[in-house]
């Protein structure tokens, strides 16, 4: 009987090790994975400047990657949808954004809002379908460093506010202007965890009228999968507007369908918001000429 004992304990102990050194090889492919994946996205070519390898949310994106060098370039196309009681809000937007030299990325957006009744109740005000703008916007990442894997940069937003369709013809087709400059702050914390803050004021100002000042705070943390830019992550948009405060959580995750080509898919739930009900967003995204691991 004790030897039957002794040969069990044996068993367990060797099963115990055989299992941990399994998972110590499995944790250790994992780090070499990350290692050489980062490596590939991060590493210079002839002339290139460094760059950090930073997860970028997928509401409020940036312009461009943090420390985007010449040459890059990307198409976006996103779709969403949010309820506001009695009719639905639908969004669409396309955007191109680029690189002409390191560090600085530019984008041109066109963004879409259309409206709808919901459920027959035509009671309320329902906004009318537009154009919200002609959007264009610059970003510069003025500090990299690789050491801490933290990225800053500063970046500036202009809106040509377009009319409504139902007035094209009866007025003038731009109404306003929309000036929103903004800090980027991002940390990669080892190889798989991501944050990131994206704060500025929104200055809105009709033809004629009064400027509307308004302040957004972004704060983002996101997981990297393993070897991919596959990640599930939070956003949380905040908006402060004539001292009160209302925000948004936007659980997401972004998954590859190709080398260079990405969807991510977004969530929406507002926090005291009585008008706004839960939402979704989706964004295709497509990068020419990306590659990895080539």
């Amino acid at each position: 009987m004790k030897k039957l004992l002794l040969l069990v304990l044996f068993g367990l102990g060797t099963l115990c090790a055989f299992a941990q050194d399994q998972s110590d090889t499995l944790k250790i492919q994992r780090q070499l994975l990350d290692s050489l994946f980062i490596e590939e996205v991060e590493k210079p070519e002839k002339n290139q400047k460094p760059k950090v390898f930073h997860a970028e949310p997928l509401y409020i994106d940036l312009i461009r990657d943090l420390g985007a060098r010449k040459g890059e370039k990307e198409w976006n196309v996103g779709f969403g949808m949010q309820d506001k009681r009695n009719y639905d809000e639908f969004e669409a937007l396309i955007e191109y954004e680029w690189a002409p030299i390191d560090r600085l990325g530019l984008e041109v957006e066109l963004p879409v809002s259309l409206y709808s009744f919901r459920n027959g109740n035509k009671n309320g005000n329902v906004p009318s379908n537009k154009i919200e703008s002609i959007k264009v916007a610059a970003q510069y990442t003025f500090l990299v460093s690789e050491k801490r894997n933290t990225s800053l940069a500063l970046g500036y937003i202009h809106e040509f506010e377009l009319v409504e369709f139902d007035r094209l013809g009866e007025v003038d087709a731009f109404k306003g202007n929309l000036f929103n400059p903004f800090l980027i702050a991002a940390k990669r914390w080892g190889s798989n965890y991501h944050t990131l803050i994206y704060t500025g004021p929104r200055i809105e100002k009709a033809y004629g009228g009064q400027a509307n000042i308004g302040y957004e705070v972004n704060y983002n943390l996101h997981y990297m999968v393993t070897g991919t830019r596959n990640f599930i992550g939070l956003e949380l948009n905040q908006e402060i507007h004539n001292g009160k405060s209302f925000a948004t959580l936007r659980p997401q995750m972004r998954v590859g369908l190709a080398e260079n080509l990405m969807i991510g898919i977004v969530s929406a739930i507002p926090i005291g918001q009585p008008d706004a009900g839960l939402g979704s967003f989706v964004r295709l995204i497509y990068e020419p000429g990306f590659k990895t691991f080539h």
